[in-house]
């Protein structure tokens, strides 16, 4: 009977695993999703140099801002390893909410649900306000925050992978 327990929740550990980080992956993909068109528009309009300039330098700030350090060097990382913690340690309310548990918006530090929710928060504001924005400069920020994004995606998966095949791995799950 013990023997089956722990299949038992290797299992929902790794459902719940799966389930995290497939959520996480959903909503970044979805966003890239609905923001490429209107990136595309931009970047398929006549264009003017200091538009042009102001894409490139765009481009490369968030590529470095959110591509580099937001998702490779902090969020990615630390959604694996939460993904990784919860297989190890599944509970139901956890696999039940695994994108949010992955997120940190539970059972983390005080100090990384204040961050996750104030970042949401801050996202959400910055989509309101670039919403108003006409093209092609809408599309412009679309733009970099789509490669961003598509950057965030890819270093999730391939952390997610390491977290759940390697014996240790880097990051902290954080968990309280």
């Amino acid at each position: 009977m013990r023997d089956e327990t722990r299949t038992d929740r290797t299992f929902w550990g790794r459902v719940g695993a799966l389930w995290g980080s497939l959520g996480v992956a959903l909503l970044l993909g979805f966003a890239i999703w609905r923001l490429a068109p209107l990136a595309w528009t931009a970047l398929t309009s006549s264009l003017s140099v200091l538009q042009w300039i102001a894409l490139v330098v765009w481009v490369l700030f968030m590529l470095v801002a959110e591509g580099y350090r937001g998702f490779q060097k902090a969020f990615s990382p630390r959604v694996a390893a939460r993904c990784r913690h919860l297989s190890d340690h599944p509970t139901a309310l956890r696999v039940a909410t695994a994108p949010i548990f992955a997120m940190a918006f539970y059972a983390a530090s005080r100090r990384r649900r204040i961050a996750a929710f104030a970042l949401t928060t801050g996202i959400i504001l910055l989509v309101l306000l670039v919403h108003r924005l006409e093209q092609p400069w809408r599309g412009i920020i679309d733009a970099g925050v789509v490669l961003g994004l598509a950057w965030g995606l890819v270093s999730l998966v391939v952390f997610w992978i390491q977290a759940m095949t390697q014996d240790t791995f880097f990051a902290s799950p954080e968990v309280e």
